[in-house]
């Protein structure tokens, strides 16, 4: 006959593999159903966050057309300047409590307009030059409207640090194919 205490022992393992099963199974349950709730509750995230981006998206271009007309940026303000100098010239004054370029660091405001200017889907195609002296920016190269130019003047003006932005960007003739 086999020893009492192995059958014991073994019956006891064999109870216990069973309960653990069952556990498992009501464990592997509760994960699942909180794994779909945590689902659930990122994918209602995901959809507010969109939403919240779309709209802050919305609302920056809306107070950069805003500026761009406070500014005298639009298209006939930039085809008067372009006329009658050449170039467009924009200052801003800087009140009490605000950042002057030279706190800021030329390279930083360099920086953060290129960085504007790449994010602006109708600007990031154009090679667009700037430099920062002082809070005083020069932009250069080309751009295809005038529209755009009022639009690249507004987005380096309305950097922290900037106090005058010159631009000498051009429009961009087209060039079409001679007919032979």
């Amino acid at each position: 006959m086999k020893n009492p205490l192995i059958l014991a022992l073994s019956l006891t393992a064999l109870l216990a593999s069973g309960c653990s099963d069952k556990s498992a199974k009501s464990d592997s349950a509760t994960l699942t159903q909180k794994a779909g709730d945590t689902a659930e509750k990122v994918k209602d995230t995901a959809v507010k966050v969109a939403s919240d981006v779309k709209t802050a998206a919305i609302d920056a271009k809306d107070a950069v057309a805003a500026k761009i007309v406070e500014w005298k940026l639009t298209p006939g303000d930039i085809k008067s300047d372009l006329e009658k100098s050449g170039r467009v010239v924009r200052e801003k004054s800087v009140t009490a409590g605000e950042k002057s370029g030279e706190i800021i660091g030329d390279a930083r405001i360099v920086t953060v307009i290129n960085g504007k200017l790449l994010a602006a889907a109708d600007l990031s195609a154009f090679k667009i030059n700037v430099d920062a002296d002082k809070g005083i920016v020069s932009l250069s190269g080309t751009v295809k409207s005038r529209e755009l130019i009022g639009r690249a003047v507004a987005l380096a003006l309305d950097t922290d640090g900037v106090t005058q932005v010159v631009s000498l960007l051009t429009v961009e003739e087209s060039v079409e194919p001679k007919s032979m």
